[in-house]
């Protein structure tokens, strides 16, 4: 048996380690897509099969209202930063302030970052390059990729010796051979909720609904943490 999800890549840590303890309860395997959020989105109004989604909470309330989702069944799972990433290994440079994190960039010969169109940290990483004013000057350098797991992923493999990453924290944490340097530095925060609900004629609703209340539950809250989410107290 199968449950079926469409998720954004920051939520992608936190739902494969739970899937072996769900699937040891239920016998249901968790199997779908992780990618950019506005991706996901797309598939499930193509009429992708999914039980249930976890994307931004505005997107959420987005599906909410047009009633592909269940409004009874919506929680939040955390609130993820975006943040900046080297190599595993490479010097950390000081991200804190906006004069640092310019100097960074001006000084990475490569740099990953997810879809500037259909993903959080990408549409708001292009507006930081946009506010810096860099984007001409390392455009050659830019590598977008469809989401910023498999951003992180061809950072951790570049040939360069100055790669630098940005995309959500938990996807930095859930990629080895990468390192978190910091969140973005005030100025350019962002702070992302991320949300769960269960799809309106679901194949397993049920079940759905159970995985949603683990993954969102006390009893995940240490996990969620570990993987990069921020809770409230």
């Amino acid at each position: 048996m199968k449950l079926h999800i469409l998720s954004g890549g920051a939520a992608q840590g936190a739902v494969g380690a739970l899937a072996p303890r769900f699937k040891a309860e239920t016998g249901y395997e968790i199997a779908g897509s992780f990618g950019a959020v506005g991706a996901m989105k797309e598939k499930l109004l193509a009429g992708e099969p999914a039980d249930f989604v976890i994307l931004t909470r505005k997107l959420i309330d987005e599906l909410v209202a047009s009633g592909e989702i269940e409004p009874d069944t919506c929680a939040d799972l955390g609130r993820v930063r975006t943040g900046i990433a080297v190599k595993q290994g490479a010097p950390i440079p000081d991200v804190s302030g906006v004069e640092g994190l310019r100097a960074a960039l001006l000084a990475a010969d490569s740099i990953y970052f997810p879809d500037p169109q259909r993903a959080t940290a990408g549409i708001h990483f292009a507006k930081v390059l946009a506010a810096l004013g860099l984007q001409g000057e390392i455009g050659s350098r830019l590598r977008p990729f469809p989401n910023g797991a498999t951003a992180m992923r061809e950072m951790a493999r570049a040939a360069q010796a100055r790669p630098l990453g940005c995309t959500q924290i938990t996807e930095i944490l859930n990629t080895p051979g990468v390192t978190l340097v910091a969140p973005l530095p005030a100025e350019f925060e962002l702070a992302t909720v991320y949300c769960a609900g269960v799809c309106r004629g679901a194949a397993a609703p049920e079940a759905a609904r159970r995985f949603v209340a683990l993954l969102t539950g006390e009893n995940s809250r240490e996990l969620r943490e570990q993987a990069g989410f921020e809770l409230p107290a």
